[in-house]
């Protein structure tokens, strides 16, 4: 798929937008940042609803630029927002269809059956909208958004309206989504736990601005980026359960540069692939292995770079576990007792890691 080119200038009062972006054409992209950075406003020019200079191509096509601007309803993209805005008069089946019969049939590129399995609305039909829960409304839009066939699909936010049980309840059917559908997502979040578990590309924004952009595991793993220094800095690896041990309650995960015990969860089974997440505070570094100690993750890695007094009395380590990165956050005493320098062979003890759910 062609990547999206997108180039916007706009201001405001006391805000302005400035961003130059080359994105994936396929997968799901996060606008990530805190709220005010700028992230809807994005979304909005990228959908055509924000007047703006620019440009904008999106798999080959170009819908904004200096000679012309498509308007909203001329761009063949879906916008699905915190509110779900289903007709009350109309049953799932209803809903699902209002947008499906206005698409010629030539020009789908999604089935009506396809978006029902997608979302897992079977079971739904012919329910009314008053009788879902907001997890199951917000399934039911993001349903009928694809079944307008766009060649982007804009998500503003989805999950912010839901409580934490809807929120666990549709997350698996967002994964899903990101593995079945062949059309760019752009995902809005201020979520750390949303972004890890679902995004393929991250750009991150403050004040209007992309301060660090790129695939996720790699941007996630720069020393940096602003919000590497935050207390929740840490990278995101791609690993398959290899080993399941319910006598401990614990699970081996395989990955490329190592292996990583963590705690079992129903449904792990030997050949499933996880997302698994690993912070910087729960990483310390010593020079030799040390299998007599409580630490169950003992992983050797290279250092690749030390960001020295990211902030007061602490530095930030990259390392790499084959090619796979990792951070630590180290006191920079620590640094310093151990003459830990870039190309040095060290152990990381990992003292938690988590499947992202």
């Amino acid at each position: 798929m062609s990547p999206i080119q997108a180039s916007f200038r706009c201001r405001f009062e006391n805000f302005e937008l400035s961003v130059d972006l080359l994105l994936p054409g396929k997968g799901v992209t996060a606008l990530f940042g805190h709220s005010g950075c700028g992230k809807t406003t994005l979304l909005r020019c990228i959908a055509g609803l924000q007047t703006s200079e620019g440009y904008l191509n999106v798999a080959g096509e170009c819908w904004q630029d200096s000679s012309g601007f498509r308007p909203t309803h001329q761009r063949p993209l879906a916008y699905v927002f915190q509110e779900t805005s289903l007709f009350p008069h109309l049953s799932v089946s209803g809903n699902l269809n209002y947008g499906y019969r206005r698409i010629p049939r030539a020009e789908r590129r999604i089935t009506f059956d396809q978006a029902v399995d997608w979302l897992g609305l079977t079971h739904l039909l012919n329910r009314m909208p008053a009788k879902l829960s907001g997890g199951e409304r917000q399934r039911v839009a993001i349903a009928r958004a694809l079944l307008t066939s766009p060649r982007l699909l804009l998500m503003d936010e989805p999950l912010s309206a839901l409580d934490q049980t809807s929120k666990q309840e549709i997350m698996p059917y967002l994964e899903n989504l990101r593995e079945s559908l062949a059309i760019p997502v752009i995902y809005v979040s201020h979520s750390a736990a949303e972004v890890a578990r679902l995004a393929d590309h991250i750009v991150m924004m403050d004040n209007g601005r992309v301060v660090a952009e790129g695939p996720l595991q790699e941007t996630l793993a720069r020393t940096d980026q602003p919000f590497g220094l935050e207390e929740d800095a840490g990278v995101i690896l791609n690993a398959t359960i290899e080993q399941v041990e319910p006598e401990w309650h614990l699970c081996r995960a395989g990955f490329d540069g190592g292996e990583l015990w963590l705690r079992l969860h129903d449904g792990l089974v030997p050949g499933k692939p996880v997302r698994v997440r690993v912070l910087a505070r729960d990483i310390s570094i010593a020079l030799a292995a040390h299998p007599d100690q409580s630490i169950q993750n003992l992983v050797p890695a290279v250092i690749d770079e030390i960001a020295r007094e990211v902030t007061p009395g602490t530095s930030m380590v990259r390392l790499l576990a084959g090619q796979t990165p990792f951070l630590a956050r180290l006191t920079t005493r620590s640094l310093h007792q151990l003459k830990l320098e870039a190309g040095r062979n060290v152990w990381m003890q990992i003292k938690s890691v988590a499947i992202v759910d």
